[in-house]
């Protein structure tokens, strides 16, 4: 029987593969010529993701997908193992900037490691950024620190939802204000 489990999830698949109507993506004619030679690119509108015809476009993608894997039958034994395997604390080796040490540090299962501080590595650290509380989603990262060479001052860089664009922000690291 237990050979048979592999069989029936692949035939399961594949069944479920051929039974999906993907929406239209249209093509435009687009072509750049680069020292004599044509290179066409018929999707470069989808670049665009403030477009309303991209969010329409990935809205619609993403009914498709989420209307296959819900119907994957052993989706929810995989997200519960891949839950259990990632729900641990994890730590960052600390570093030092002016007076103050600091280190990520996740709980377990946090979409964002969190940024802590403190100016003993004995004492108790406190929350300096949190990426989790800047979207309900928990969807911001943190992409990058630069300290001053003081240590007195922070410029960090926030991005949205995996996008490569990223947001630079400075920051007065004594009192974390803006």
């Amino acid at each position: 029987m237990k050979q048979l489990l592999p069989l029936i999830a692949i035939f399961t698949t594949m069944e479920m593969q051929a039974q999906i109507q993907y929406p239209v993506t249209k093509k435009k004619t687009v072509t750049d010529d680069y020292f004599g030679t044509k290179v066409e690119d018929p999707y470069r509108w989808l670049e665009d993701d403030n477009a309303e015809a991209t969010k329409k476009w990935v809205v619609e993608q993403n009914k498709v997908t989420s209307a296959y894997l819900s119907k994957i039958p052993f989706r929810d034994k995989i997200e519960a193992r891949l839950e259990k395997l990632w729900n641990y604390p994890k730590s960052g080796a600390p570093f030092k900037k002016g007076e103050w040490y600091y280190y990520y540090k996740n709980s377990g299962l946090q979409n964002q490691s969190v940024l802590y501080r403190t100016k003993d590595l004995k004492a108790e650290p406190e929350v300096f950024l949190d990426p989790n509380t800047l979207s309900k989603e928990g969807i911001v990262a943190l992409n990058g620190l630069s300290f001053s060479k003081s240590g007195k001052l922070l410029a960090y860089s926030l991005s949205k939802a995996g996008s490569d664009w990223t947001e630079i922000f400075l920051m007065d690291v004594e009192s974390k204000n803006y």
